[in-house]
């Protein structure tokens, strides 16, 4: 089959049956397959130059590995090696000499602390369980041992206390099924140290209080049941395991629009539908389901993630998937990020190993999506709420921090992340349009330089607000709070300081390709702006005559879903003294702000001490800012 230009036939995939699923895959699989026929070295695939924080041959072998993760499910089954017997020579060609000293194309035996090539042994482990009839158990015991010497290295040097942790595990329950060594204490010596970061509701945090993120789904959730499935344990550690992805089940769903979309949050976005991953390995290890919840609702959250990938720009011209989330995005990337890093999305397809009578493929997906209008989600820190059909998602978050990866501040301490509106990482700080400060609040002593939140002070989420405290400078104290009222947010900022400060506080970012459906909507509001656009409306009302709203241009590649956007933006100066300012943010996927004649209905806000009281359509609910 002729591939279209943009891998542009996967849009068209249904993924209604098992054969659309091995359709995408192999569209997924083919550019890259047809890259490493033609390189000369094995085991390692080169699919660009950018730099990452490990060697580029380091980045080639993940590359080649990362492979595996599709592969691996895709080989399961012995009669799609004879539909593609080029794809498995060098598929397993590449593993045997990688793992061979006296090849040329040796992975390396003296691996470093901290070694990159950890991480890549989860995929060569589950490659290993998901071939094991017709790779490893045709293999000589002289290549098994320097599969199992090579991947021991683990055990020898020093690697975070984090998710790498469950990498490790894998390779050691593998090794100790392979009836090598008995590396059973070794595994329980590893889950002594994540079991105690487990906070609740299936969430943990990631070696770092303050960092619990994608990485739960993605590796503490995902890696812990995929190591269950593969080896079949039914131990203690397995049964605790079990239980607590059961627990995740309706939390992680709140994370997840009607459309298949998932909350873009946090670091290593770059790994794209590795959001549905934990949806696929619940599917493979038949863990059992929470009240509620049927194989059809995990069948439709794992799919329907999948077709909203597949309906964005994720590839180049020749079908291969470079660093980016909804296009090409070199801006946000992580140090980590290699050129191949994203096929670590491959993993989601762990589900496709199912065999073709496993439940799976017969049980109708769920047409009911399953959602909470408003829900507080205390692990996270954070307050998801849904539009009235579910379309949308935002994430009002307070207190999370990353203390070490690029643009943290921006993916980490917003006042608010969007399915529909995203968020931006900026270019640069010098000048407002380089920041893309949307749904921030930025400060400057100047009109240059500007800086936002990173690690506030104090933080508190609550059944209706989240809270933050955050001291720029010593001598400038900003308490926030942000009131949840879908479409709208309340944001109130109590300002205390010493020094004259300049202030920029945006909305949601839209897209701006200068389309005639995107334009900004004229109103008779005072200090308003609103803008609106194919994915709905966004904007600002400003209750405080110490800011001006306008329209503003940042520069392009900063958000993750649109490569060129405006933002709803407040711009000010304050004079050393204390203030309140009040302002009304929309981010409206679903026009519940439009009367039947297409006008915005503006609520009413009062603020009266620490009472604040929102009225819209006849109804009016009442916060207490506690920390007021």
């Amino acid at each position: 089959m002729k591939r279209k230009l943009f891998n542009e036939q996967i849009k068209d995939n249904p993924l209604r049956s098992k054969a659309d699923v091995k359709a995408a895959l192999t569209d997924i699989l083919a550019p890259a397959m047809t890259v490493l026929a033609q390189q000369k070295q094995k085991g390692r695939f080169r699919m660009s130059d950018s730099g990452a924080v490990y060697i580029q041959e380091k980045t080639e072998i993940e590359g080649f590995m990362r492979l595996l993760w599709g592969l691996g499910p895709y080989f399961s089954d012995r009669e799609r090696i004879y539909e593609h017997p080029d794809w498995y020579e060098l598929t397993t060609e590449g593993i045997l000499a990688g793992t061979d000293p006296d090849s040329p194309d040796y992975w390396g035996g003296e691996l470093g602390d901290y070694d990159q090539l950890f991480v890549e042994m989860g995929a060569l482990t589950a490659f290993l369980y998901e071939t094991k009839s017709t790779f490893w158990d045709q293999m000589s015991t002289v290549q098994q041992k320097r599969i199992v010497d090579w991947m021991d290295q683990v055990n020898h040097k020093t690697i975070p206390k984090t998710n790498w942790l469950f990498f490790r595990a894998m390779v050691n329950q593998f090794i100790t099924d392979s009836g090598y060594h008995d590396n059973q204490k070794l595994i329980d010596d590893d889950y002594a140290i994540t079991n105690p970061q487990y906070l609740g509701h299936g969430w943990s945090y990631d070696g770092y209080v303050n960092q619990i993120d994608n990485y739960i789904p993605f590796a503490y959730q995902f890696f812990t049941i995929l190591t269950v499935g593969l080896a079949k344990t039914d131990n203690k550690q397995a049964k605790l395991l079990k239980e607590r992805a059961k627990a995740f089940v309706p939390s992680y769903a709140n994370w997840f629009a009607k459309d298949g979309a998932a909350l873009p949050f946090g670091r290593s976005l770059d790994y794209r539908f590795a959001q549905a991953a934990f949806w696929a390995a619940y599917a493979y290890a038949h863990v059992d389901l929470p009240d509620g919840y049927t194989l059809g609702d995990i069948k439709h959250l794992l799919l329907q993630n999948l077709r909203w990938w597949f309906r964005q720009n994720i590839f180049q011209t020749d079908g291969l998937i470079p660093i980016g989330y909804s296009y090409p995005n070199m801006n946000f990337a992580e140090g980590y990020n290699g050129p191949a890093s994203a096929y670590w999305a491959l993993k989601t397809f762990i589900f496709f190993a199912l065999p073709d009578d496993d439940p799976f493929w017969t049980t109708k997906e769920s047409d009911d999506f399953k959602f909470e209008p408003l829900k507080k989600q205390p692990e996270p820190r954070m307050l998801i709420a849904h539009s009235k059909t579910g379309l949308e998602v935002q994430s009002f978050t307070a207190g999370q921090h990353s203390h070490e990866h690029a643009h943290g501040e921006a993916k980490y301490e917003k006042y608010v992340y969007s399915t529909t509106f995203g968020f931006s990482t900026p270019k640069g700080s010098v000048l407002l349009k380089q920041g893309a400060y949307d749904n921030t609040l930025a400060v400057s002593e100047t009109e240059n330089f500007w800086r936002t939140a990173f690690k506030y002070e104090d933080y508190a989420i609550h059944d209706d607000y989240v809270y933050s405290d955050w001291k720029p400078w010593d001598d400038v104290e900003i308490k926030n709070f942000v009131v949840p009222s879908m479409p709208w947010h309340v944001r109130v900022h109590k300002i205390d300081t010493k020094r004259t400060v300049h202030l920029a506080e945006g909305g949601f970012a839209a897209p701006d390709y200068g389309t005639d459906n995107q334009k900004e909507i004229s109103t008779n509001i005072n200090n308003a702006i609103f803008y609106r656009t194919e994915v709905g409306i966004t904007g600002i009302i400003g209750l405080s005559k110490e800011l001006k709203a306008e329209l503003s241009v940042p520069e392009p590649n900063t958000n993750i879903l649109f490569p060129k956007t405006k933002i709803p933006l407040q711009t000010g100066v304050l004079k050393p003294g204390k203030y309140t300012l009040v302002s009304l943010y929309l981010g409206d996927r679903e026009l519940e702000s439009l009367d039947e004649n297409g006008n915005l209905i503006i609520p009413k806000i009062q603020l009266n001490g620490n009472q604040l009281s929102i009225s819209i359509k006849n109804h009016t609910s009442s916060i207490m800012l506690a920390e007021f």
